[in-house]
């Protein structure tokens, strides 16, 4: 299987909330080619009721198998990566979780679940290497549709006392 690693930071913000049951809302704000030297969960920028975040460093994988769904994210009009975030026990409360560039996996993220995600802008340099990727990798596969077994008439149709049953004692 084909397969190509980049590591990419990821910048968060904790924004407050004026709500009685939630006091703030953690929001994946954008995502940086290459990694950064800070450590993870330094705050890189705090004003009133909003702080950034370098969340750290995650490994995004591409697979040759999923060529297709890069090129569509490419022709979008707005490349994107899609970052999840999962709630923690141990602070700041959430945990980097994935990073893909995949469009149907990131909205298979969002069908369930407690998990935080957004799809931010891909940035340029990325872009780039998707787009290497995906013109070294892609195959074309024509769409085949399967043809249906012909259905059996006699499938659900009455039958007959089977000999041997409590039926035949009667």
């Amino acid at each position: 299987m084909v397969r190509e690693t980049a590591e990419v930071g990821v910048i968060v913000e904790r924004r407050a909330l004026d709500n009685p049951w939630v006091d703030h809302v953690w929001v994946p704000v954008a995502v940086l080619a290459g990694a950064p030297s800070a450590a993870p969960w330094s705050v890189l920028h705090e004003s009133d009721g909003l702080t950034r975040f370098y969340a750290g460093t995650f490994k995004l994988e591409l697979y040759g198998c999923d060529t297709g769904m890069y090129r569509d994210n490419l022709r979008s009009g707005r490349p994107s990566l899609w970052i999840a975030l999962r709630s923690s026990p141990a602070p700041p409360g959430v945990v980097l979780h994935l990073v893909t560039a995949d469009p149907f996996e990131g909205e298979s993220l969002t069908e369930a679940g407690p998990d935080i995600i957004e799809a931010v802008p891909m940035p340029i340099e990325l872009q780039q290497w998707l787009a290497a990727f995906v013109e070294t990798h892609h195959v074309e596969r024509p769409f085949i549709k399967r043809k249906r077994d012909r259905a059996d008439p006699n499938a659900l149709a009455r039958r007959g006392p089977r000999s041997g049953t409590m039926d035949d004692a009667e």
